[in-house]
């Protein structure tokens, strides 16, 4: 741009939020009423704009040539088109319609018209409910277009009656602020009305706003409202009991008129019936999750939470007003509802229009019954492709979130919610294997809860965690052996017959009463069955006393289903080193007991081995005894031989008596006609229990060759 400056305006930074504000107020007057290719940006927390302003003909431009936006409420009580307000409030108004200045000249119109409309409407004081719709509903039908952008940020008109913005609270007015009305008396503070002339303190006023510089001659007793809480004043906020609020009058001028850059519109989802829905940008509902204050209380007293964009590349007007009027987050085929769809959707790309980061700021009550604008994290804009994994579970997540959320949900249910919104969160800002494999293990605590509450849940209508694609195995194997052995023992099944139906059986239903598996569109399913709750034999706090409950509970419906050998299938092999660890108890058990809630939740039928590599185990094997034991479980042939079942095998293995039971081991064998090298092993007590866990570790067929090798004789 030739002939143009390069500004860094120091007093416009992210936070807090009228400062935000105020450098898009900058931006659009500068562009609108100085120079139409004035570009601008954000680099290192402050606001960046190029255009053929310098630094003093901005300010000459703003105290000078500055046409104020025509900011009107008449529908508002305090804003000064009444008689009954008190006359501080109504002199503001008679002031810019009484000054000959040009520059007020707009403003003067936008008056005169709402006087006229009001007394058309007969209205000589604050209207009632009623009366106020249809002001509402004449101002957006009679003002010119240069005053819509105003109405379009404060208010819109949906088929339930008006609907105001979180940002510019009920109409230009937020409790005992009316803002319009503020907003000139502030400007009545830095123009001399009568002449259209600087007042005297606004050179020093408007340095301050824009470079960031101290001054020591504030406003005392006006209100900046919820934008800027540190300005407030009130009880605690200076070394004595309570503190005048003190504020810059340019920073409150030039917030409103950033606001602007805001659009409401009433919106109805496509191909959904039913009433409007307010939409404004980046603003989505509030979430107690991501910042070090949060609560659940949060989201009951919030009016919302609004997602800034902050954007490094030169940006015009222009494009900043397609990004602002657009101003939404795509969680796949849906806009983002909350904070965490919003998390979500930057972690995803839904968000992609050059914006590097996204500013929170949360509406929240923080001062008695006032709502401040707290600003609660930083949201870098990068792509999170673990993020991806979470698209299968969406409508389940959403349905989960609006039971549990409410105040009859029971504590572990609440509990468990928090926790996964905590990880979900962190893995949509921070992204990496760790915090996809938190997600995984939360909703393995989310199953856990549901489980133990199957009356709440079939009272509220909420269906178990449906199949997680296959990419989650990949996405968070840790390389620990607990990952290793917990994804084999998912990923087993068998087909069973109970109560006269042909059912395949995946270790899920032995944890819940979850009947799973394929449709024949090839889609995951997961439903309530109790028919399965016999089979659910899991219990909490003893992983080797479950495991061997498992495996007692398989051995007796493979004999009831004719099953002569072990039948059980799998799409992940256990390692023998694995193993090994397992039964000398080098793992950790509470790891690996968490780890199979969050496994079990893995679509296994369509899991493909080759999509995974796991780490290379160390030449380690689980000893003679253990040996013995698995070839009668090999779940396979044995030298070409399918070993018969005989259970008292497991059942004296899970009740210490681990020699007698290599003993019986080793008969089986020879009945088979394999000839084992050795009678028994010494395997007892909780080495023999541990043991006989460990046979529902699915092996592949080198592993049993190897152990054939070991324990039996050449064939």
């Amino acid at each position: 741009m030739p002939g143009s400056t390069t500004l860094r305006l120091a007093g416009c930074s992210p936070t807090p939020l009228a400062h935000y504000l105020k450098a898009l107020g900058v931006f659009r007057l500068v562009a609108e009423q100085a120079d139409p290719k004035a570009v601008a940006w954000w680099e290192n927390e402050t606001f960046v704009i190029k255009s053929t302003l310098d630094y003093s003909l901005l300010l000459h431009f703003l105290m000078e040539t500055y046409e104020p936006t025509p900011i009107v409420a008449p529908w508002n009580g305090g804003s000064g088109f009444y008689l009954a307000d008190k006359e501080n409030k109504i002199a503001p108004l008679k002031a810019i319609c009484a000054t000959p200045a040009g520059r007020f000249s707009g403003y003067k119109d936008i008056i005169g018209l709402s006087r006229r409309l009001l007394q058309r409407l007969s209205l000589a004081d604050k209207p009632d409910k009623e009366e106020k719709t249809v002001l509402l509903e004449l101002c957006r039908n009679e003002f010119p277009d240069e005053a819509l952008p105003w109405l379009d940020a404060v208010y819109v008109i949906t088929n339930e009656g008006a609907k105001y913005p979180p940002l510019l609270g009920t109409g230009g007015n937020d409790g005992r602020l009316e803002f319009t009305n503020n907003f000139m008396q502030r400007l009545a503070d830095v123009i001399d009305l009568p002449s259209g002339r600087p007042q005297d303190k606004s050179l020093m006023w408007l340095d301050a706003a824009l470079s960031g510089r101290p001054t020591g001659s504030l406003l005392k007793d006006t209100a900046i409202g919820q934008f800027y809480p540190a300005a407030a004043g009130g009880a605690n906020a200076t070394a004595g009991f309570d503190a005048d609020s003190l504020i810059n009058p340019w920073d409150f001028i030039l917030m409103i008129e950033g606001t602007l850059l805001f659009a409401a519109a009433c919106v109805r989802s496509m191909g959904r019936p039913g009433p409007g829905v307010l939409a404004y940008p980046f603003t989505v509902q509030q979430l107690g999750v991501g910042y070090a204050s949060a609560s659940a209380q949060d989201e009951l007293d919030s009016r919302a939470e609004i997602w800034l964009p902050l954007w490094k590349q030169p940006c015009s007007l222009r494009e900043l007003r397609a990004l602002f009027s657009e101003g939404k987050a795509q969680v796949g085929r849906r806009q983002a509802a909350d904070g965490l769809d919003f998390a979500r959707a930057v972690a995803t790309l839904g968000v992609d229009r050059g914006i590097s980061a996204f500013q929170r700021y949360g509406f929240q009550v923080r001062n008695g019954l006032a709502y401040f604008a707290v600003p609660i994290g930083r949201h870098r804009v990068g792509y999170r492709p673990e993020a991806e994994l979470l698209t299968g579970m969406d409508n389940w997540l959403r349905t989960f979130r609006s039971k549990s959320s409410k105040g009859k949900a029971p504590a572990t249910i609440s509990s468990a919610l928090q926790v996964l919104e905590r990880a979900i969160w962190d893995l949509c800002n921070l992204g990496g294997r760790s915090r996809t494999t938190a997600v995984l293990l939360a909703l393995g605590e989310c199953e856990v809860a549901l489980a133990k509450r199957s009356r709440w849940v079939t009272e509220s209508y909420i269906p178990p965690i449906p199949p997680l694609p296959p990419e989650w195995v990949a996405k968070t194997d840790d390389g620990s052996a607990e990952f290793r052995l917990a994804a084999a023992l998912t990923s087993i099944t068998g087909k069973f017959r109970i109560k006269d139906q042909q059912v395949w059986l995946p270790l899920r239903g032995h944890l819940e009463p979850v009947r799973s598996g394929l449709r024949k569109d090839g889609t995951g399913y997961a439903q309530w069955d109790e028919d399965l709750a016999n089979e659910v034999v899991w219990v909490e706090g003893d992983p080797v006393n479950s495991l061997n409950r498992i495996m007692h509970r398989r051995l007796v419906l493979a004999q009831q289903s004719g099953h002569a050998c072990w039948s059980d299938f799998f799409r992940v092999r256990a390692g023998l080193a694995g193993v090994s660890a397992f039964i000398e108890g080098r793992v950790d058990f509470e790891k690996l007991a968490s780890l199979l809630w969050g496994l079990a939740l893995i679509d296994w039928p369509r899991f493909e081995w080759s999509s995974w590599a796991p780490r290379p185990e160390p030449d380690l094997w689980p000893g003679a005894g253990y040996g013995l034991l698995k070839l009668c479980f090999a779940g396979q042939k044995v030298r070409d031989i399918e070993v018969p079942i005989n259970p008292i095998i497991h059942h004296q293995a899970s009740m210490g008596q681990g020699a007698t039971a290599t003993a019986t081991a080793a008969r089986r064998l020879k009945g088979s006609y394999l000839v084992p090298a050795l009678d028994s092993a010494p395997l007892n007590g909780e080495y023999s229990r541990r043991t006989a866990a460990a046979l529902l570790f699915p092996l592949g067929k080198k592993d049993l060759e190897f152990l054939a090798s070991r324990v039996l004789r050449k064939q």
